[in-house]
């Protein structure tokens, strides 16, 4: 058998750039006399930007930590030990950079065992054993403390969580074993699933109190001075921590029910991650931890080399970093300043730029639109955007009413947009109503402004077309409900100039967006390749098989809502008119369905309704249908759908519509939501062999998304 120190040696020479994290022990003396104390600091010498993570030689240091705190206890020279953070961040868990390397089972399997080995020797201690979670704490980061006999929390952390789920790995480190027998199995499922599930969502510092996790909460400000307070307390015995009885009976049962409940819902059964961390908990309930840790050491190894958590690790690197530092953008420098921002249109997705132009420039913001009506009601929805923030302590009063006094309306383009800096459209889907906007933009805006449209698919080099200066309009579109998806696709025109386009990125990165720049080709990246996959999913309804059918196809990709849910959230009618446009572009692969025009024509808000709270074909649609006699199965629906993302993948890479493959996965993730376990779409279609067998080459080189080989 290997010693721990000879595992995690071998781990690190396969990983020789690990970001080193030092585990610095020193001694102070606990309040009131209550004895000499040993505190472990975990910090990779780096400020809160670069989050100390635990790769293996990290762990072999906080293993020789431990060595020295040991005979400290053994000895009687400490009365406990603790571990905290550098300011800021407490960890992070495991550092992915060095899981992404690894090609054997076998060496899968040491990382595991690793961790478990260097954490479990903190509840192994002669003395009680304390974390601080004085930051931002993550995966392993979370279960190094759950380790510890005790935990305290800083109010102010932003974000805690156990995370692996939702890149497609398991928490490995003795969170699915160690969390439901310390607050119960219904609420770690919450936490190892439900969160993960639900697009990473994080944990507060008071939520991390309430739900048990942690034995007691303090402000901030003094956090570590307070926590040192309270272990005094309890190593004297003044305070008692008491923890609820765990229900190991049928409440255990129905919560692990449940988890898998949810992972139905979410993945489908597409994704293996949810289900390996459910068996874990559900093996969990007599309590024994070692049994527990043997099976999540099997579990990390399995999922490390299956092709989900590279797939996983791919869509994070994509959204964290390509996302940060956009292909194929001009330089910064060459950035123009935007001082004012004007609006053309005063409707919905107006209003929703408005106020997003208005919380993260904080500059004046004008719109205007054909009547004063209009208008008013646009401003009022970005006011009354406002005051909801305000309501819910997100923003002052102050800020609340400096936002108020920035956004404007006015009916005369010229008084409104003189002095504007940058101007964009969000009007009617029309040619000739885009061309006409801008051209009275044009003739009153300043001779540097930027003139962006939000078009979802129309050119904007035609839009530009009739203007003295095409050079100054870029295509800058936005995805609805704009505060929440992080895309925006920025289009480079065929004479738009490095100035605009660079002043283009930079407002998107005030703007807190995820830019991709597209070139100027048919509904771009997003609602090309979604118009193709629902239109796939049309044909073959239109040719006969059942809409049930159709849609339960689509299932096992695990996507956030089936195609057509998505048709009723975009609007059928948008679904049509971006349809007919890529139909007059590519007629061939493109075609406008009989039938979704008899749902738009009779005014119809999508193919469902909702009375039984399910959606269920709604009759009225059921009787304009037209279907003939080709009945697919599922298994056919789901390949023809994907050959035909797949080619028209393969063809927008070769119009060179954006710079690599990454780029279209990185807006489907940022623009559709699509999952991570899926790394966007191009592993996926390696993976299945759809790209191999459609376009005679996967999308990918192995290794970027996949197991090295």
């Amino acid at each position: 058998m290997s010693t721990t120190a000879e595992l995690l040696k071998g781990a690190a020479e396969l990983f020789p750039d690990e970001v080193v994290t030092q585990a610095h022990v020193r001694h102070l003396d606990l309040p009131a006399g209550a004895g000499r104390f040993a505190l472990i600091t975990l910090d990779n010498g780096l400020d809160h930007t670069k989050p100390t993570t635990f790769g293996p030689q990290s762990l072999a240091n906080l293993n020789t930590a431990i060595d020295q705190v040991q005979a400290e206890a053994a000895n009687g020279d400490i009365v406990g030990v603790g571990v905290t953070g550098k300011p800021f961040i407490f960890a992070v868990g495991a550092d992915l950079k060095g899981v992404e390397l690894l090609k054997e089972h076998s060496d899968a399997l040491a990382i595991g065992k690793g961790g478990h080995d260097v954490f479990k020797r903190l509840s192994a201690l002669a003395v009680p054993t304390f974390a601080y979670y004085n930051g931002a704490a993550m995966g392993g980061g979370v279960e190094v403390g759950l380790h510890c006999s005790y935990r305290t929390v800083s109010k102010a952390i932003p974000a805690f969580s156990l995370p692996e789920v939702f890149l497609g790995l398991v928490p490995g480190w003795g969170g699915c074993t160690i969390l439901p027998n310390l607050i119960g199995a219904e609420r770690a499922v919450s936490v190892i699933i439900e969160n993960s599930l639900s697009q990473n969502k994080q944990l507060k510092g008071a939520q991390v109190f309430e739900l048990g996790i942690a034995d007691a909460i303090f402000e901030g400000a003094d956090f570590l001075e307070q926590s040192l307070v309270w272990t005094a307390s309890v190593l004297k015995g003044e305070i008692a921590v008491e923890r609820p009885a765990i229900d190991r009976g049928e409440a255990w049962d129905q919560a692990v029910a449940k988890g898998r409940f949810v992972a139905d819902s979410k993945v489908h059964g597409a994704a293996p991650a949810a289900y390996r961390a459910l068996d874990i908990i559900e093996a969990s309930k007599d309590g024994d931890l070692q049994k527990g840790f043997d099976a999540e050491d099997q579990a990390l190894a399995d999922l490390i080399m299956g092709g989900e958590l590279r797939s996983g690790i791919y869509a994070f690197n994509l959204v964290q970093k390509r996302g940060k530092r956009p292909a194929g953008a001009p330089d910064k420098s060459l950035a123009r300043p935007v001082t004012k921002v004007g609006v053309v249109g005063a409707g919905l997705m107006a209003s929703q730029l408005a106020l997003l132009f208005l919380r993260r420039l904080e500059v004046p913001v004008v719109l205007t639109d054909i009547d004063q009506e209009r208008i008013d009601k646009g401003v009022g929805y970005v006011h009354a955007e406002i005051e909801k923030l305000l309501g819910k302590g997100r923003i002052n009063q102050d800020k609340a009413n400096r936002l108020k006094a920035l956004v404007t309306g006015v009916l005369d383009k010229a008084e409104g947009f003189a002095d504007a800096d940058f101007v964009i459209e969000a009007v009617f889907e029309e040619m000739s109503v885009k061309q006409k906007v801008f051209a009275e933009v044009e003739a009153v805006a300043p001779a540097h402004a930027i003139l962006a449209t939000n078009t979802s698919s129309l050119s904007v080099s035609e839009m530009a077309s009739q203007l003295k200066h095409p050079e100054r309009v870029v295509g800058f579109h936005f995805f609805n409900p704009v505060a929440v998806l992080p895309l925006l696709e920025i289009v480079r025109g065929e004479k738009t100039d490095d100035a605009s386009l660079a002043t283009a990125f930079g407002v998107a990165k005030k703007l807190k967006k995820t830019a991709v720049l597209t070139k100027d080709a048919p509904a771009f990246v997003v609602n090309r390749i979604l118009t193709r996959f629902m239109g796939e999913i049309q044909n073959v309804i239109d040719e006969g098989t059942p809409v049930a059918t159709a849609e339960k196809a689509i299932e096992p990709l695990g996507l956030p809502m089936s195609p057509l849910v998505l048709l009723e959230l975009v609007g059928p009618a948008i679904g049509l008119h971006v349809s007919e446009t890529l139909n007059r572009a590519f007629p061939e692969r493109f075609k406008v369905s009989e039938n979704l025009a008899a749902v738009v024509k009779a005014g119809k808000r999508g193919f469902y309704v909702y009375d039984s709270g399910k959606p269920e074909l709604d009759p009225e649609v059921a009787a304009l249908l037209k279907q003939g006699d080709t009945v697919l199965t599922e298994e056919q629906v789901r390949d023809r759908v994907l050959d035909a993302v797949a080619q028209e993948i393969g063809l927008m890479l070769e119009e060179g519509v954006v710079a690599e493959a990454q780029d279209i996965d990185l807006c489907l993730i940022t623009g559709a939501g699509w999952p991570f376990h899926l790394g966007g779409i191009t592993p996926y279609l390696d993976r299945e062999g759809v790209s191999q067998r459609v376009n005679g080459k996967p999308f990918l080189a192995p290794g970027v998304a996949s197991v090295p080989a």
